[in-house]
Parts: C-alpha cells; structure tokens; sequence
C-alpha cells in the first residue's frame, strides 16, 4: 500500500463498516451512559475474551458495581462469580480490585485522561490505555490488537514484529484524524474479512490497494 493510500482505504471502510457489528468497547463508548470506568472495566474484561461473551458479563458486573467506590465493597470472589467465564477471569477480578482502589486513593474516584497515568493502573497495558483514550474520551490513541497488527502489516503499510512496534510505528505514519477510528475499523474488518488464515480477498472491498503480505490462502 502507498502512504497516499490510506485516505482512500479509510473512507471505504467507514462506508462498509456500517455493515458490520462494531468491537464491543467501541460500542459502549458511542453510549453517553458508559463513563470511562466503565470503558476500562469492560476493556479488562474483555481481553482475550470474545466480544459476545463480554457484552454479557460487563453489563451483569455494572448492575452491581458501576463506579470506583461500588466495586471495592465486593470482594474478590463476588467479582469472580460475576464475571465468570471471561478468560483468566481470577486474575482480571484482582486487577479490577486494585484499580478501582487506586482510581480512589490517587485519582479520587476518577479515570485518568492521561496515557501515562492510565499505563500506572494494574494490568493495564498500551492496548487497554489507549481503548480507553479514544472510546472512554473521544481523545487520540492508537489501540493496536492482533487485527490492527495483522492487517496493517499485511496492506503493507508498515513492516513490524510486534503491536507495540506497531503503535509507534502508526503513530509516526497514521495522520492523526485517523487515530481514534482505526482500531475499531480495522477490528470490525479483521472479525469480518480479512481474517488470520484465508481472508476473504474476494469480498474485500479495499483489496486493490492490499499487498498481500504473509498471504498464502485466501478464499
């Protein structure tokens, strides 16, 4: 793909993503009853975790505790009962603890809108910060999963090894009206069409502009 390129891939897949379910923490940031806390509970949820699993659990654990100071008057194992079965769902109860006890103890009772404040909570890594940048505060970031890695690198538009590389690499080449957007179409099209093993190449409607990279089989 061409550094031109982008503009044109951008603005067919907004058009064609109006066809296809958006990311689920997306979703909830469209929704002005979602407050950033909620944003970033879900966002630990839902790691390695499949969206429709986390549309459920995230719901039935705000119904009990959708704030800060709700959550820490549940103990560890209430949380596991809730969210189970989310995936390392004892582990991400603990981190959903600790958070909620730090947001109250450092940041009084609030998310901050800061990448590096977020980045100091625990069990938040970039891809979580930076979910809760653009879906939490409509603020730019560049949340990079396994769709956003795969695709970008197979267009071409960047060459990296892994999704760290990746949001430094996009942050240095993505025009920045982009940036909030990206992931969740980029997602919306890796869940759809453009797939790990054998993408849909023939139903892909920005597929002239793909070079291909690490493709072996497409249908």
């Amino acid at each position: 793909m061409k550094d031109q390129d982008i503009h044109q891939v951008i603005s067919i897949l907004r058009a064609s993503a109006k066809a296809w379910q958006l990311p689920m923490v997306e979703n909830m940031g469209k929704h002005e009853a979602r407050t950033p806390y909620q944003i970033l509970i879900a966002t630990i949820l839902s790691l390695r975790t499949k969206d429709t699993l986390t549309a459920q659990i995230a719901p039935r654990l705000f119904a009990r505790a959708g704030n800060p100071d709700e959550m820490v008057r549940l103990s560890p194992e209430e949380i596991v009962e809730i969210i189970y079965p989310v995936g390392f769902y004892r582990n991400k109860a603990k981190n959903i603890l600790a958070i909620s006890q730090k947001l109250i103890d450092d940041y009084g009772g609030n998310v901050p809108n800061n990448l590096d404040e977020l980045l100091k909570l625990p069990g938040v890594g970039r891809k979580t910060a930076n979910l809760v940048m653009t879906a939490g505060f409509n603020q730019p970031g560049i949340c990079v999963d396994t769709h956003v890695h795969r695709i970008s690198n197979r267009w071409g538009y960047i060459k990296t090894k892994t999704p760290e590389q990746t949001e430094f690499a996009l942050r240095d080449k993505l025009p920045p009206e982009y940036w909030i957007e990206y992931n969740g179409l980029l997602v919306s099209m890796g869940q759809n069409l453009c797939t790990p093993v054998s993408p849909w190449c023939s139903r892909c409607p920005v597929s002239q502009f793909c070079d291909r990279i690490g493709v072996e089989r497409s249908r």
